[in-house]
């Protein structure tokens, strides 16, 4: 009786163990599942793109120290100071002489030297010359006249015109029936500097977000990596929300270092909400993460990714007002430059910037990067292939 008995007690051992296990088991799934919820590999892969930034040090010097710099410059370049004087060409000749002595008379002298006619013109074309003047065979002294040559493409070659002939028109007697003051304007918000910030920040939320992701989607199909996603129980559209979100964390850096050095370095004066110019900035981002992933959903190559990049961005940095305005083009174009998502950017961080305008004054802009966002991320998911 004993043996029975304890082969009793063993196997109700044995199958009470087996009960533990098993609730033990199913309390390890649902840990499991707790902590591998809906958003567990969108998360993870946000993070792992994140460190993936973090080892690649050309990120630091193209998103950060790159616009930097490009604002350095151009503000030097484009700073407040006097107004050059222009440089003019008298062609050799009968009365030369005689312009050049009414160029040089005070208050407003010109910088003119007298030149052969031959060496002048070709002068003014090499752009060494902005203006050449050509006396009459009799000389203005005589009652003659004199000739001027410029471009009128050239708006330093238009102005050095005006100022040549009102300072000869006033050497020779020109009497000004109308009193006129001027007064320059360089105060911050009136600046090219002022202009050139906002257009800059959108540019590089443009180009970090079709580089940064179109080239990364390229780069892990080619070293195959995607395979190895594909073969995980992850969702697509989590993956490539991933890639487009990982811009989100670069922007906020983006945007206090370019407008702090504006700030700091050219004193410029930020009239709006800060709150606006980041949610701007963000969804100015996830519009060129979605148009980056568009561009690489099936492309193989680097070399094609590269190709198609700069097919997209072209058209933005010569149309979209970055370093100068885009009224100068057609009237008829304006509206295809205005539906293009980096002018509508440039457009909606200036109003904010320089204006104060608040983002409820800017909803069509909004509407418009919200449309780009999603049409261009909606095309990547469903073209997206993962070889």
């Amino acid at each position: 009786m004993s043996a029975p008995l304890r082969t009793d007690e063993a196997n109700r051992a044995t199958a009470a163990g087996a009960e533990s296990r098993i609730a033990a088991g199913g309390a390890g799934k649902h840990a499991v599942a707790r902590q591998n919820g809906r958003w567990s590999a969108y998360t993870h892969l946000l993070l792992a793109r994140t460190k993936e930034m973090q080892r690649e040090p050309e990120v630091i010097f193209w998103v950060f120290l790159f616009p930097l710099l490009l604002a350095f410059g151009l503000g030097i370049a484009f700073r407040s100071r006097p107004a050059s004087t222009p440089s003019v060409a008298i062609a050799a000749g009968p009365g030369a002489n005689t312009v050049l002595q009414m160029a040089q008379r005070p208050p407003q002298s010109l910088r003119a030297q007298i030149v052969p006619e031959a060496e002048a013109l070709n002068g003014f074309r090499l752009g060494r010359y902005d203006l050449v003047i050509i006396p009459d065979n009799s000389g203005p002294g005589s009652g003659g006249g004199i000739e001027y040559r410029y471009d009128p493409a050239r708006p330093e070659s238009v102005l050095a015109r005006a100022q040549a002939d009102d300072v000869l028109q006033s050497a020779a007697g020109r009497a000004n029936p109308l009193p006129t003051s001027a007064q320059a304007s360089s105060e911050p918000g009136a600046r090219y500097i002022d202009f050139l910030i906002p257009g800059l920040l959108g540019m590089n939320l443009m180009n970090s977000g079709m580089w940064g992701v179109g080239f990364a989607l390229v780069d892990y199909r080619q070293r195959k990596l995607l395979k190895r996603y594909v073969a995980t129980p992850m969702r697509r559209s989590d993956f490539l929300l991933a890639l487009t979100s990982s811009r989100l964390v670069l922007m906020i850096i983006e945007l206090a270092l370019l407008l702090g050095f504006g700030i700091f370095v050219f004193h410029m004066r930020v009239a709006g909400s800060w709150l606006g110019i980041v949610l701007l900035g963000a969804l100015g981002a996830a519009a060129f993460a979605g148009l980056g992933l568009l561009t690489a959903s099936r492309a193989q190559k680097i070399e094609t990714v590269s190709g198609l990049i700069n097919l997209v961005m072209m058209p933005m940095w010569v149309f979209s007002g970055v370093f100068f305005s885009y009224e100068r083009f057609p009237a008829v174009v304006h509206p295809l430059i205005r539906a293009l998502p980096l002018t509508v950017l440039n457009d909606a961080l200036r109003a904010t910037i320089l204006e104060g305008a608040p983002l409820a004054a800017q909803a069509g802009r909004l509407a418009v990067l919200v449309i780009w966002t999603a049409v261009s991320f909606l095309l990547a998911l469903s073209w997206f292939r993962w070889t």
